[in-house]
């Protein structure tokens, strides 16, 4: 249970992160932050993994480049349902799917070394 809470937290400090660095990409405080992870979590669990096991062949051709494209598309629907978090427009979804990855994968290498 204390794993799943750290992970919570670090998605929502990630969102806040990430706020900082793509421009059209905000939001206000740490409660929507937790509120909008919860949220991406939640919507890439259930509708993107469909969209991501539906568009599977052209994940492989794209190298896995479209994935990004799916994940941009919960963040852009997620702004639309969480007062506080805002994403305006296609390409910062897109670059804060980038930067959400890399974050993702950074707090993922520290958190395994022990």
């Amino acid at each position: 249970m204390f794993g799943l809470m750290m992970q919570w937290l670090l998605s929502a400090i990630a969102l806040l992160l990430v706020s900082r660095i793509v421009p059209g990409f905000y939001v206000w405080g740490l409660m929507p932050a937790m509120i909008a992870s919860a949220v991406i979590g939640f919507l890439n669990a259930t509708l993107g993994m469909f969209l991501k096991i539906i568009t599977f062949p052209l994940a492989i051709l794209t190298f896995g480049v479209f994935l990004l494209v799916i994940n941009a598309m919960m963040i852009l629907l997620t702004s639309k349902i969480v007062s506080g978090f805002e994403v305006q427009g296609y390409a910062p979804a897109f670059w804060g799917a980038v930067v959400l990855t890399l974050l993702s994968l950074a707090f993922r290498a520290f958190g395994r070394e022990k």
